[in-house]
Formats: structure tokens, C-alpha cells, sequence
């Protein structure tokens, strides 16, 4: 049963244990479990993790609305019903109900369906195959310990910031309220998504990168797709700057953020700066993983290291080979569905090493590698319009020394982008493999493109021949007629 007993025991075994019941931790169990081995979960927080409380899910209720209306409003006969502001009660209140009201009853129910046990608390480490819960309770392990506990938001180390209490993630997907102005601090993919959901519910929103654009990690033109849609909505974007302090005088009152300015004609960076007051402040910088209070000091890891894993996600360094560091820990793909594909193949390779099955790791697409972290991951970032992408970007394929070329198509010229919206604006690109003429990557900005990518990601896991992919009939007229125009294009 996954009810928690109200009195310690001593050495309870199982054959696996899990450090965190995210989706990463509560996938590797399912795994472990229906193999036929024994596994419990250590979680401190809710059951479910991140993703289910303060990250995908009630990022995405905050943000459904905003690409509905956006895409109603460039539908002929929709605008003008399309044109007053979102309900934004109406839609805290949907997020609130998607976030479960962050409580984990319905997750436990099925921990508990799965026959998956749930010790809660913090567990850590205490040497090989042992973990201790709150000081009291002690586990251990006949073949595996999985270290799934995630990541967090890292503050930089600007004066004043820690003092000012900014959002961080959590907050910034949380909030009861709409803020009158909100400081964004980041290009990346919570910075851009938390942006747009937080300016179409009505604050004020300006958006500070260090960088010259948005979502670096990607192809170029998302970024500026991206930036120019949110400069259009009326976020006012400042590349190039930096947060040199923050102040912020009373608790919960107006904060103000300081920058090193762009440089005036004639004067180098940092001569003069700028002063924003805000009634919130978002740090979207960076992460770090949750391992600094685990243990790991006690099997002669690095506490608040990274670990690092084999394509099993098997922490390599540590004797016995018991320890498996999967999903955001590793620093592989920091993504909920990679993290839960990464569960998937630990999971099999705990089983096979437990059953003394062999591990097929010279088989890059085998069940027990996670090849796609590397190969073939895929991302979808939420904003209007959405960016969405699988594998290498041309910058990528030259670095890792490809002979390829580059396939773009403008969006807006397919049939079905007409019917979807008027004026629709976006772009798609294929890298090709010119060697092995297959895919090694594809990237599509524009409304709805996430429902394109997982075509993308079939063809470039599969390493579809692209003479294969000419017969993949794209059903007219949809948006997924690009495929076709992107084909023609590199066959001439």
C-alpha cells in the first residue's frame, strides 16, 4: 500500500528506491514495478513534482487562452467576438483546477493503484544502497537507487536580489493575482512563455536579456519571431542589458531593478544605467540540480553536483554500479517528457541487470539507451506564436562536424496556414544529413506548429530516408503540407 506508516522500521528492502515522485521518479517505479521488482518513493513536496504544480501544466492553462484568442482573433467571423481582454479570474481559477489545487490526492490514488509504495519526507543517502528518511527511517536496496529529485531556479548573484524576494518559476506559474508590472529577467523558455501569458492577462511587462535575442538554444529566426510578436503585443523587450542591483524597501511592495544600460554614442557598456520599478520581479536564468542535501557526500560525489550517467542514466564512478541519476539530475535534456523517457529506459535496465539479462549499450536505439537525449529531443516552447523543435540546428550540426544542408519554407505560404489564420507568419527548417540523407533536425515557428513536431521527431529518431519520407502524403489542406514544400525544395 503507499500509505505511510505513523512509526519508524528499520531496513525495510525493496529492490528499488526512488528519490523524488515527479513524473521522472513516478515512471521509473511504473518501470521497475511491472518488470516485477519492488519499488518505493521518497518525495518531501507533492506527489507529481514540478511539472504538475508549478511547471507544465499550469504554465499551459495560463497560456491556452492566450493562443486561442490570438488565433480567433485572425479568423474571419470570430475577430470582433475575439476582441475584449481574457477573463483573467476565469483563468487563474482553470490553472488552480489543473495544478490540483496543489494537493496530491489523485497522484497517491494511483501510486497506490500501481502498487507502488510512498514513504514521505527527505530521504538521503547513507552510503551504498542505503537511504534514511527525515533521520529515522532507513531503506535499502537489493539492486538500485534512483536519484530523480529534479532541478531549481538558481538566483544570480546580484545585490539585493535574495533580499527582495523575486518570483522564481514556481511563483511566477502560481500566482493569485495579475501584477501591474512585471520584470522579466530571462530569454529563455520561461522567461519568453511567462511573458506572454502574464502581458495577454492584463500586467505590464518588460522583458531584460543579457544576450542579443531569444531562446538561444534554437534556430535564430524563433527568437526573432518570438520577439517581434511580444514587442507587437506590447512587452517591452531590452536586449543586451544586465541587472546590476534590485532593491526592494518593504515586503511585497514596488521593487526596483537596476541595470548597466546599453551604451550611449561614444560611451562603452555600464557608463550610465537605468532604473525600472516593478510590483514583481521574475528570475528565469538558470537551474541547478536538487542534489546538494541527498547524501552523496557519503558515496564520494560532490553534494549539489550534476551527476553523470551512461546512456542507461547509471551514475558512472560509483562502485557496484547501484546508482542511476535520471531526468533533470543528469543535465542530459532538462525536459519533463526526456526525464520520463529517460525513466522508461532505466527502468528496463534495472530490471534486465537485476533478471542478469545482458544491456545492449552498443545499440544506440536500444531499449536500454537513451539515444535521443543526444539525437533527437524535442521541444515545444508555448508562446504566440509557438516555437517547436526536434534534434540539431544548422549551428549544432556544423559543431558537431555534419556535412549538411539547410531547408527553409515560409509557413505563411501554405494552404492550410491560410485557413488557420489570416496573415499567418512562420517559418519552418529541415537540417539534412547530406551523407546518410536523412534528418538531423527541424524547427517550425508559427500558431499551433506543436501539433507538427512529433512528425519531425518520427523522421529524425527513425532516421527516415528522405527518398522514404517523399511517399509521407501530408493530407491537404493542413499545415503539414510544409513537409512537402520542404522536400521539393532539397530535391529541386
Amino acid at each position: 500500500m503507499a500509505a505511510t506508516p505513523t512509526t519508524p522500521a528499520a531496513d525495510e528492502a525493496y529492490d528499488v528506491i526512488v528519490l523524488g515522485a515527479g513524473p521522472t521518479g513516478e515512471n521509473l517505479a511504473d518501470r521497475a514495478h511491472a518488470a516485477g521488482l519492488s519499488a518505493v518513493i521518497v518525495e518531501s513536496e507533492l506527489v507529481g513534482g514540478e511539472c504538475s504544480y508549478w511547471a507544465c501544466m499550469p504554465s499551459k492553462a495560463l497560456l491556452r487562452p492566450v493562443t486561442a484568442r490570438s488565433d480567433a482573433r485572425r479568423v474571419p467571423g470570430l475577430q470582433d467576438a475575439a476582441k475584449g481582454p481574457l477573463d483573467a479570474p476565469a483563468v487563474l481559477t482553470h490553472r488552480d483546477a489543473v495544478a490540483a489545487h496543489w494537493k496530491d490526492d489523485g497522484q497517491v490514488r494511483w501510486l497506490d493503484s500501481a502498487g507502488i509504495d510512498l514513504v514521505r519526507g527527505h530521504g538521503r543517502l547513507a552510503g551504498p544502497r542505503r537511504v534514511v528518511v527525515d533521520g529515522e527511517r532507513t531503506l535499502t536496496a537489493r539492486h538500485a537507487v534512483a536519484v530523480c529529485t529534479g532541478s531549481r531556479p538558481v538566483l544570480p548573484p546580484v545585490p539585493g536580489l535574495a533580499e527582495a524576494h523575486p518570483w522564481t518559476s514556481r511563483a511566477a506559474t502560481s500566482s493569485q493575482a495579475v501584477p501591474g508590472h512585471l520584470v522579466v529577467v530571462g530569454g529563455g523558455v520561461v522567461g519568453v512563455e511567462m511573458a506572454t501569458a502574464w502581458r495577454a492577462l492584463g500586467a505590464s511587462v518588460t522583458l531584460l536579456v543579457r544576450g542579443d535575442g531569444l531562446l538561444p538554444r534554437m534556430e535564430p529566426f524563433a527568437g526573432h519571431l518570438v520577439a517581434a510578436a511580444l514587442t507587437e503585443s506590447g512587452v517591452d523587450l531590452r536586449t543586451g542589458v544586465e541587472v546590476r542591483e534590485v532593491r526592494r524597501e518593504i515586503p511585497g511592495g514596488p521593487v526596483t531593478v537596476v541595470l548597466d544600460a546599453p551604451p550611449g554614442p561614444g560611451g562603452p557598456k555600464g557608463t550610465h544605467n537605468a532604473e525600472i520599478v516593478a510590483d514583481e520581479l521574475l528570475i528565469a536564468t538558470g537551474r541547478a540540480p536538487r542534489t546538494a542535501d541527498i547524501g552523496l557526500d557519503t558515496i564520494g560525489l560532490a553534494p549539489g553536483s550534476w551527476l553523470d550517467v551512461d546512456d542507461t542514466c547509471r551514475v558512472t564512478g560509483v562502485t557496484g554500479g547501484w546508482l542511476y541519476g535520471v531526468g533533470d539530475v543528469n543535465h542530459r535534456a532538462l525536459l519533463t517528457h526526456q526525464g520520463k523517457y529517460q525513466a522508461r529506459i532505466a527502468g528496463a535496465a534495472i530490471a534486465a541487470r537485476a533478471r542478469g539479462v545482458p544491456i545492449l549499450e552498443s545499440d544506440p536505439w536500444g531499449a536500454h539507451a537513451a539515444t535521443a537525449d543526444t539525437r533527437a529531443v524535442p521541444q515545444v516552447v508555448f508562446s504566440d506564436p509557438e516555437a517547436a523543435s526536434v534534434g540539431l540546428t544548422a549551428a549544432a550540426a556544423e559543431r558537431a562536424g555534419h556535412r549538411f544542408q539547410v531547408v527553409d519554407q515560409d509557413l505563411g505560404a501554405i494552404a492550410g496556414a491560410s485557413l488557420y489564420a489570416d496573415g499567418y507568419r512562420g517559418r519552418a527548417r529541415m537540417v539534412v544529413d547530406l551523407d546518410r540523407e536523412v534528418l538531423l533536425g527541424a524547427t517550425f515557428v508559427g500558431p499551433g506548429v506543436g501539433e507538427l513536431l512529433h512528425s519531425a521527431t518520427v523522421a529524425v529518431a527513425g532516421e527516415v530516408p528522405i527518398e522514404r519520407l517523399w511517399h509521407a502524403v501530408p493530407a491537404y489542406p493542413t499545415i503539414s503540407e510544409v513537409w512537402l514544400r520542404l522536400l521539393e525544395t532539397y530535391r529541386g
